[in-house]
């Protein structure tokens, strides 16, 4: 089968792409990145986002930049709009992209400043690196839709902004959020009607918000939209708060995330993949690089598939 890059992503490394849970490593134990042949690999870019929020270590956004890059990760996301220069410059030193920003905007008629008018000033900067902005979205109940009408103001009036830049915006559901929902970012994103307006696929929030677990229908119904997909190890179900056990390191938990990841293949999607790592602790070096390892096993094993 051959395998069509969709055109708009760099691909370093075709060798860095798809890992799994630890019963996807073990069945291929002793694969290292020398060993995986590249045509058998999947053409997702892989990066990490949040890898700075609880590291132990405290390194600059300068560390973070050569960490990724000795690790192979294809490069980052950023939280919110302080610092993009330096994230950019950073990863541009060491061959790297960055894939997301990430941004708020409150939905609430009475907001006075809807999002962060640094926006303006960030957005021009994004010029041809196809970065995308990540929106999460709060200020109502979630899913109410008597809400619907001043997010897709605001959301046009924010894909108006980016659309020169050539910058994509991706409606990232948030657990708790006004839209905690893939359902409901797709609704919205129809309503805004615009072509650099899309969804992501969040993995960690839709565990926390569905009580079901039959993805395929969704994201079959997300596809002509889906911008991005975040995943990271995780338990199929948890019924503590917190985050513990639906973030975890790539390789853990009880999910299947080679039957997931097997399932993003069939559908055709080729945009990147991040690498949720929000609260995890210690020191980021060490669960990192166990998620790469999980990573690159598990993208042999669906790429050796494939070519079945």
């Amino acid at each position: 089968m051959v395998i069509k890059l969709k055109i708009g992503y760099r691909i370093r490394n075709s060798a860095r792409v798809m890992a799994l849970p630890a019963v996807c490593a073990a069945s291929i134990l002793g694969v290292g990145a020398a060993d995986i042949n590249p045509a058998g690999t999947l053409p997702n870019p892989f990066f990490a986002l949040c890898m700075d929020t609880h590291d132990a270590r405290k390194r600059t956004i300068e560390q973070q930049a050569e960490l990724l890059k000795q690790l192979g990760y294809d490069g980052a996301g950023h939280l919110w709009l302080e610092q993009v220069p330096e994230r950019l410059r950073t990863l541009d030193a060491v061959g790297l992209k960055l894939f997301q920003i990430y941004i708020r905007i409150d939905v609430a008629p009475e907001a006075k400043q809807p999002y962060d008018p640094k926006l303006k000033e960030v957005v021009p900067l994004l010029k041809g690196r196809d970065t995308m902005l990540a929106a999460l979205m709060a200020g109502g109940k979630p899913g109410d839709v008597s809400c619907d009408p001043r997010a897709v103001e605001l959301l046009r009036e924010i894909a108006g902004l980016a659309k020169d830049p050539g910058v994509r915006v991706a409606l990232y559901p948030h657990t708790g959020d006004w839209l905690e929902r893939l359902e409901d970012a797709l609704r919205v994103a129809d309503k805004v009607d615009r072509p650099n307006v899309g969804v992501m696929f969040n993995l960690c929030h839709w565990l926390r918000v569905e009580k079901q677990r039959n993805y395929r229908p969704l994201l079959e119904r997300a596809m002509p939209r889906l911008f991005a997909v975040t995943i990271n190890g995780a338990d199929e179900f948890d019924d503590q708060p917190g985050w513990d056990r639906y973030i975890q390191p790539l390789g853990r938990g009880s999910f299947d995330m080679y039957s997931f990841l097997k399932t993003l293949r069939q559908l055709g999607y080729v945009g990147p993949v991040g690498l949720q790592c929000y609260g995890i602790q210690g020191d980021a070096r060490d669960s990192l690089a166990e998620s790469m390892k999980a990573w690159r096993a598990c993208s042999a094993r669906l790429g050796a598939d494939i070519q079945r």
